[in-house]
């Protein structure tokens, strides 16, 4: 720990770095931070540093008066667009107990035990992500709007695409942050954007979708823009999705592609109200490309999940998830289902189905089938599946 503290005083004095802010995110996975001073590095690496918990969506539960924040080195990155004098370095927080366990309703914590048990079982995941937002023009006052940045379509170009600079800056800015863009593009809504960046382990990749949200909307914001991940922003046009991509390695080299979509089909319903926290998120099921039954596919990309391979690498695309999910817990929900169907060797239901079942209709639906799910219970605590119902 001493070598990390010192070569991490040594990387602010190297960058002049003035504040450091420690990042958390609450229940529903909105980013949350406190800043401190480069003087009190020290102190939150040793003992965390203490934030009330009571103001915060999921953390009610605590039953002591303060929670601590202890920082994870590895995430440390300067934030490009403050000054370059004076500068801001953030860092991605655990949220541990007054006697430094972590914390129950850590939605972080839950995914790292999602992890422990994949490693248990041998298995690696990686996930990324194809994310798309709409940017909206501000008036006057800087007040948002519903007027759609450019009227272009999917993947055109300047002049009709005006998005095209804003994207770039995006990519530049999250690759300075340590982030690997892959893919960008005008999508087919009007004033319609995806980014897609490259996959990680789950931890680090749950915290670059984190990032990711943080960079657009600032990005947007710097040029006179609102960035908007709502999974319906204008009605009649396409939604906006979350596509989760799964890569799974095993320790003995076996293909447990089907069964981790096996498991994912068995239990998505039980999981849609953590993938799809919103009311409008069960207004974009069934538009446009976004699924609504619960099915497969292996060559069809309309479907729920949809299987294929990237060179020679079997991997998993999951399309009904939405931009509002927590990340942290998307990929949590996902590990345990994958690996419900990998246990039990599940096998796939009938390709593309006509007679599959739909996913959640509704908010109420969703919030009724998580309540009566030993699944999810098994897995969240009581505090945080009751922040979600309520």
């Amino acid at each position: 720990m001493n070598e990390t503290l010192d070569e991490i005083l040594e990387y602010i004095e190297r960058e002049d770095a003035k504040f450091i802010r420690l990042a958390f995110r609450d229940a529903f996975g909105v980013q949350k931070n406190i800043s401190i001073m480069p003087s009190e590095i020290g102190k939150a690496f040793e003992d965390g540093i203490p934030i009330n918990p009571h103001g915060i969506v999921g953390f009610e539960g605590c039953k002591g008066a303060n929670l601590y924040l202890k920082p994870d080195a590895s995430t440390l990155s300067v934030l490009p667009w403050r000054p370059d004098s004076g500068r801001v370095i953030r860092m991605f927080c655990d949220v541990c107990t007054a006697d430094g366990e972590p914390f129950v309703a850590d939605t972080r914590t839950i995914l790292k035990n999602a992890v422990k048990k994949a490693k248990q079982a041998g298995i690696q995941f990686h996930f990324s992500s194809e994310a798309e937002f709409y940017l909206f023009k501000k008036d006057d006052d800087g007040n948002i709007t519903k007027q759609p940045y450019d009227d272009a379509g999917y993947m055109d170009i300047a002049p009709a695409d005006k998005g095209e600079n804003i994207r770039r800056e995006i990519c530049l800015t999250i690759e300075k942050m340590g982030l690997i863009p892959e893919r960008s593009h005008h999508e087919s809504g009007p004033g319609q954007n995806e980014i897609d960046f490259h996959y990680g382990k789950p931890v680090k990749a749950a915290d670059q979708m984190t990032t990711f949200k943080m960079v657009v909307s600032t990005v947007a914001d710097r040029n006179g823009l609102y960035a908007d991940f709502s999974p319906v922003p204008l009605e009649d046009k396409p939604g906006n999705g979350y596509h989760i991509n799964i890569f799974a390695d095993s320790n003995d080299g076996t293909d447990v592609s089907d069964y981790i979509a096996a498991g994912i089909i068995e239990k998505i319903s039980d999981m849609t109200l953590f993938l799809n926290p919103s009311d409008s998120s069960y207004t974009r099921f069934g538009t446009g490309t976004a699924p609504d039954r619960i099915n497969w596919s292996g060559a069809d990309e309309t479907g729920l999940i949809y299987i294929s391979k990237i060179k020679g690498q079997p991997f998993i695309e999951l399309r009904s998830p939405d931009a509002l999910s927590n990340p942290y817990l998307a990929y949590a929900l996902l590990i345990h289902a994958a690996l419900y169907g990998i246990e039990n060797k599940l096998s796939l239901p009938k390709e593309m189905d006509p007679d599959g079942i739909f996913l959640p209709t509704s908010r109420k639906e969703a919030s009724k089938v998580a309540a009566g799910s030993d699944f999810i219970n098994s897995i969240l605590p009581k505090e945080l599946v009751d922040s979600y119902i309520r």
